[in-house]
């Protein structure tokens, strides 16, 4: 779920499969897509899945002890390997797209949350959307600019990012508009 937001996908899905002694490559007992929403993280789209996940395992459980289904192998074109998610990965580089960012913010709640550090504390991005996309100034990626309507604007290698939601360390989470308010002028 994460790699597909992560990616940029446009659906994602569940798959009911006969286990065997490979690392997914048993053959598909059924099938079902989901597209992902523009405001999907993993944590909503998970929550899909899960109902998806139960509702299909219900319909094809019976199917498949009658006989009535035959399981089919998986199509090798396609496939791909989602790498496992560190802390690490959870740090904001500025350099890249508003997009990827946009998406990382997305893909990585709940967990591992994404990060980067503003006047030497680290501040989690909770909530993000992009602005100017693919107008970016990349020899100012970094760069904070507070904008009219108080909030916070990250200035990226490809347009801007608007931070919606943040959470200092050691704070409650907090709309960005909030936090601007708090700060001196």
């Amino acid at each position: 779920i994460t790699s597909s937001i992560l990616a940029g996908d446009d659906e994602t899905g569940i798959t009911l499969m006969k286990m065997d002694a490979g690392l997914d490559t048993g053959p598909m007992l059924a099938v079902a897509r989901e597209p992902i929403r523009s405001n999907d993280t993993t944590q909503s789209l998970s929550e899909r899945l899960s109902v998806i996940g139960a509702q299909l395992t219900i319909e094809t459980l019976p199917k498949y002890l009658r006989g009535e289904i035959v399981p089919q192998p998986q199509p090798i074109e396609g496939a791909t390997y989602s790498p496992k998610i560190d802390k690490a990965d959870a740090q904001i580089d500025w350099r890249k797209p508003a997009a990827e960012i946009e998406r990382m913010v997305r893909a990585y709640t709940p967990w591992p949350g994404t990060q980067t550090m503003w006047n030497g504390q680290l501040v989690k991005v909770l909530k993000a959307e992009i602005r100017d996309q693919g107008s970016g100034i990349g020899d100012q990626a970094g760069l904070v600019v507070k904008l009219d309507v108080g909030s916070i604007g990250v200035e990226t290698s490809e347009g801007m990012l608007i931070l919606k939601e943040i959470q200092l360390a050691g704070r409650k989470a907090m709309k960005a508009e909030d936090f601007v308010r708090g700060q001196p002028k």
